[in-house]
């Protein structure tokens, strides 16, 4: 994977304000999945000091179309100004489109624990990554895996391409016969 292309899991200045303004941020959680926050998502991107001295918060979609980012931005806003950081300012950004791939490994834990399966790593470096308008071609000859997060059986079955999200699909397991949520990769 590109390091370039990831979101910084750390801020890389000492300054105190951008400092105090990744912790703000941190206990921001995904309005569609709260059990996550926008940085363990990978959606905050980056946080910088303007040369105005306008406090900057870069964000990327998880999907360009994504109904969440209104409220990710005003989310953001309340955490920003409770935390007495302003003034501020966000910045959407599109390139490199977000990826699977930035969602920490502890927070594809809680979506386990949560019911939702997490996505498998894509490998793509996020800058080179094809768009593409129909599903993936399977990897090396053989579908996707997908592991019920209740009883961990591979024996599933996918009942929807999309679920509560466009970002998700509808699953069964076979065995345990839950449904669940699958977060799928791109």
């Amino acid at each position: 994977m590109n390091v370039a292309t990831l979101p910084p899991r750390h801020h890389r200045t000492t300054d105190g304000r951008t400092a105090r303004a990744w912790a703000a941020l941190e206990a921001v959680p995904d309005p569609e999945i709260p059990v996550v926050s926008i940085r363990d998502l990978g959606i905050l991107r980056d946080v910088v000091p303007g040369a105005d001295g306008v406090l900057e918060i870069v964000i990327t979609p998880t999907y360009s179309g994504c109904p969440a980012m209104s409220q990710i931005a005003e989310d953001i806003g309340q955490a920003l100004d409770g935390a007495g950081l302003a003034p501020w300012r966000i910045r959407s950004v599109l390139a490199p489109a977000w990826t699977t791939d930035w969602i920490t490994p502890a927070a594809r834990e809680r979506l386990r624990a949560f019911g939702i399966a997490p996505p498998g790593q894509c490998g793509t470096p996020a800058a080179v990554q094809p768009l593409r308008f129909v599903p993936r071609a399977a990897r090396a000859g053989a579908p996707d895996v997908v592991a019920c997060p209740r009883c961990g059986s591979v024996h599933t079955q996918e009942i929807s391409r999309f679920a509560s999200t466009a970002c998700k699909a509808l699953y069964r397991c076979l065995d345990c016969r839950e449904p669940f949520d699958y977060f799928k990769p791109y």
